[in-house]
């Protein structure tokens, strides 16, 4: 019966550090997920996680609150490195909606609550629905796993590492770079069809412009992304995997490595 209760102290901190992931990471912080649903997948995963790691039962002390403070912030920013990565479906949908005229057409993001573009909200669930066919979501537990090993529980992150400002802002511009490969096709079309319908205004002033020209971009754009959704797919893939690995160069970073 001891072997299958837990040490408190210990089965606390793994406690924090998955709840904490839980709460910024994609997939797993939907807000459509009941907490119900999130607090028991997180003890479950943290009573499983406590049998394989190697540490000597902690005192209940000044130094074991800023360990569960540690913990709690390390769960948060390996998850919230993988949201601002994904956020990239986010930008380039805005981008694709400013042109097409759909940025008043916002809709709740079931995610943080917020108002999203209507096209973005569209990727993101198939970005979505591409990180369950392969299996994304068992690489995430993966990587809460292995922060161990990069993180250990007694150790504290190392944020005094010169390589992290050049790693946030290599990922940020990853990030802003992806976004522009997504919606440039669509944006780079509706900059043609707004250079013709242009043309056309000044050659044919009879001609309401306004009137024709929303559903010819409308058209037009959905057009040119169901074209392209096989590429649209492959960069989707992409982004999935520089989470992936973002994720674990943040542990390694952290880590001191």
């Amino acid at each position: 019966m001891n072997e299958l209760i837990p040490h408190l102290t210990v089965f606390l901190l793994v406690l924090v550090r998955v709840s904490a992931f839980f709460v910024t990471v994609p997939f797993f912080s939907y807000r459509t997920i009941p907490p119900q649903v999130k607090i028991t997948l997180a003890l479950v995963l943290a009573w499983i996680m406590y049998y394989t790691i190697d540490v000597e039962p902690l005192v209940f002390n000044d130094e074991y609150i800023l360990l569960v403070m540690k913990e709690a912030l390390v769960g948060l920013l390996l998850g919230l490195m993988g949201y601002i990565i994904m956020s990239a479906i986010q930008i380039a949908g805005s981008f694709i909606d400013f042109q097409m005229g759909f940025a008043i057409a916002n809709i709740i993001d079931p995610q943080t609550g917020a108002q999203s573009p209507l096209i973005g909200q569209f990727f993101n669930m198939l970005a979505l629905l591409f990180l369950l066919a392969i299996d994304g979501h068992h690489m995430i537990l993966n990587g809460i796993y292995y922060s161990y090993q990069f993180l250990p529980m007694d150790q504290f992150p190392s944020f005094a590492s010169e390589s992290l400002p050049k790693f946030i802002m290599t990922t940020f511009t990853a990030v802003f770079a992806i976004a522009f490969q997504m919606a440039a096709p669509v944006v780079a079309t509706l900059f043609l069809v707004d250079l013709a319908l242009g043309i056309t205004a000044k050659t044919v002033p009879q001609l309401n412009i306004f009137v024709v020209g929303f559903p010819i971009k409308i058209g037009v754009s959905f057009l040119v992304m169901f074209t392209m959704m096989a590429v649209m797919i492959q960069v989707i893939q992409k982004l999935i995997t520089i989470m992936i690995y973002g994720i674990r160069d943040l542990m390694a970073i952290l880590g001191g490595g």
